[in-house]
């Protein structure tokens, strides 16, 4: 009898770890790699200055006019300046046509 309490002690241990397992491969790899994203965005976003050149989620290449945190002004065309959310804000990828 004692023998197979032991054994069930063992048992619900090796769950336990596994389970623990698990939560540190998720947080290694799903987790983590998506704040740090988060993080790089969003200093981004807050490092936008007069002058630099982003691509807005809709694909439309940009200057930024003026950034006030959460909307910034941006010159698609001369003289035609639009208010966009920073959220939607990204740099230009390397290698595309100016």
């Amino acid at each position: 009898m004692l023998e197979f309490i032991l054994l069930d002690i063992s048992n619900g241990w090796k769950t336990t770890i596994m389970i623990v397992l698990m939560i540190i491969v998720f947080y290694f790899f799903l987790i983590r790699p998506q704040s740090q994203q988060a993080k790089k965005e969003e200093a981004y976003r807050n490092g936008l200055q007069k002058g630099d050149r982003v691509l807005t989620s809709t694909g439309i290449h940009a200057t930024i006019v003026s950034n006030n945190g959460s909307m910034a002004q941006v010159e698609i065309a001369p003289n035609t300046v639009i208010r966009v959310a920073t959220k939607s804000l990204s740099p230009i990828p390397e290698g595309a046509k100016r």
